[in-house]
């Protein structure tokens, strides 16, 4: 069991998904890498949600960003969204992880930061051990 499952909602993300495993590969924290998109795939991105043991969820997410909204409404572990620059320049996603109506709760670090999710993810589990 992964204690962090990593999600980004397409292979475009790669650049900000390395980021993440690479802080949580280096600081031995196991994780699950999923490309599932919540528009394209809603119905597979449900059941991966329900049959995770993840501890903490980081969702990857561009444009509409809706997948951090939607993974957080499925699941009350935490979740952290990085918006991923877009056409502007992640300002789009920015705005739609950080807009979470009451109780969906999605905690978002800086537009690309990958790296700032992950050290995120490190804290909150250290809270858990």
């Amino acid at each position: 069991m992964a204690d962090v499952a990593v999600i980004s909602g397409s292979a475009s993300d790669a650049a900000i998904t390395d980021k993440v495993k690479k802080v949580l590969g280096e600081n031995g924290i196991t994780f699950d890498d999923q490309i599932i998109s919540a528009h394209r795939d809603p119905d597979r991105l449900d059941a991966y949600i329900k049959k995770s043991g993840a501890k903490v969820f980081i969702a990857i997410a561009g444009l509409s960003a809706a997948l951090p909204g939607v993974i957080a409404s499925k699941t009350d572990k935490p979740v952290i969204g990085v918006p991923v620059s877009g056409t502007l320049n992640g300002l789009d996603a920015l705005l739609a992880i950080a807009q979470m109506p009451k109780g969906v709760p999605v905690a978002c670090v800086g537009v690309d930061n990958g790296d700032n999710a992950a050290w995120l993810a490190i804290r909150i589990l250290k809270l858990t051990r």
